[in-house]
């Protein structure tokens, strides 16, 4: 079983990486394909799209046939396959289909993950577990920035898209052999969906997954380039440096955010100071824009930081999930996660097309974020009243 994970925790992070990797692609599909922003917005949105909606089918796959199966069947013909189907793209029609097959298949693995560490370990330390999880999985980040920058000029995109193709690959076929499913209890209960949507107290930490994800995720997996790029002439290498240091800062806060319950003695409490934290970093940009790269760059690296906090949340809603519902209730928060970064995206792109009609590119990105950050805020005054708990 621990290897089983190992390769699970591995193919969370090519996941993490194919969410990120269209920022530090985006100039080089817009010059030989003709991928304009605003089409790796909708194939970035469209991504946590389907993602998202995969979550209620996976749910209910490894609650029924358990995670071995669900995680290395998707992950082989929709991650694989529609790496495959990047690489070979001749325009971004294709490209918004291959991130769409690639967000299928990458849908079950951490919640096949979770499903695990629910069932065989105690619920103290599913917090940590899952925080480390995402931390060593976030490390797809660093790889979708300066790294893939150094490869894309020494190989070319197209050979180096090929290569994560096949090794995605080769991680799905490892989890079918090492992966087992955890058993199930003897007479345990039976239920559906519809028993988590009847229990309130889940309510407001759905609000608060779809708004935690999103900034960090779509910032990192987008906005950043074309940000530091139309703001301060950032060539190749200095995208690849920015994306590495918010890279950096969401792992670091992944292993933060892991034993905060524990630190605090409550998994509310970081959670409304972290995401309010970020909001006002979000909402600066829109006041007080930074001078300079670093400046630039520095902000972002602390958003990363302090919006990492996708395990909290998702360690405090499964708290409420019963046993024989953990599938449906871990996949049913990361629909929401999931599905807010998909829509974050998928306004983003003509929300600023909107802006920049009336404003100069400054003044279009910070309007941007900021509208992000007061969306937090929203989320936070609903999460407020969720009820706090720790086992």
């Amino acid at each position: 079983m621990r290897a089983g994970i190992a390769f699970l925790v591995v193919a969370y992070t090519l996941s993490q990486f194919y969410r990120a990797f269209l920022a530090v692609l985006a100039p080089v599909l817009e010059a030989e394909i003709g991928a304009t922003t605003g089409d790796l917005a909708r194939a970035s949105g469209l991504w946590f799209a389907a993602f998202a909606l995969m979550q209620l089918p996976v749910g209910w796959a490894l609650d029924t046939i358990g995670p071995r199966r669900t995680a290395s069947f998707l992950f082989l013909f929709g991650a694989a396959g529609g790496a495959a189907l990047f690489a070979s793209a001749q325009g971004p029609g294709t490209i918004t289909l291959a991130m769409v097959m690639i967000g299928m298949g990458c849908a079950p693995v951490l919640m096949s993950t979770y499903y695990i560490y629910a069932r065989q370990f105690s619920a103290a330390v599913f917090g940590t577990l899952a925080g480390v999880t995402v931390g060593l999985s976030s490390l797809g980040n660093i790889m979708s920035a300066a790294p893939l920058a150094a490869l894309i000029e020494m190989f070319g995109w197209r050979q180096t898209v090929w290569a994560f193709a096949a090794f995605t690959a080769l991680m799905a076929l490892a989890i079918a052999i090492l992966v087992r499913d955890p058993p199930k209890p003897v007479g345990e209960a039976r239920g559906s969906l519809l028993d988590l949507l009847k229990m309130p107290a889940l309510w407001p930490l759905m609000v608060m997954m779809f708004v935690c994800y999103a900034p960090a995720a779509g910032l990192r997996g987008l906005w950043i380039s074309p940000y530091v790029s139309d703001r301060f002439g950032a060539d190749l290498s200095q995208i690849g440096m920015a994306t590495l240091v918010m890279g950096l800062a969401m792992v670091a806060g992944n292993f933060l955010y892991g034993p905060a319950d524990r630190i605090f003695g409550s998994r509310k409490r970081p959670i409304l100071i972290g995401n309010g934290l970020v909001a006002i970093l979000l909402l600066s940009f829109w006041v007080m824009p930074p001078s300079g790269l670093w400046s630039a760059i520095a902000l972002f690296g602390a958003i990363g930081v302090l919006g990492a906090s996708y395990p909290i949340v998702i360690s405090h809603g499964r708290s409420f999930c019963p046993p024989h519902l953990t599938g449906r209730g871990v996949t049913l928060l990361n629909l929401f996660g999931m599905g807010g970064a998909g829509v974050m995206q998928f306004a983003s792109g003509p929300t600023f097309a909107a802006l920049s009609q009336t404003r100069a590119p400054a003044e279009a990105y910070g309007a941007l974020f900021g509208i992000i950050g007061l969306l937090i805020l929203v989320g936070l005054a609903i999460y407020s009243r969720a009820e706090d708990r720790t086992g």
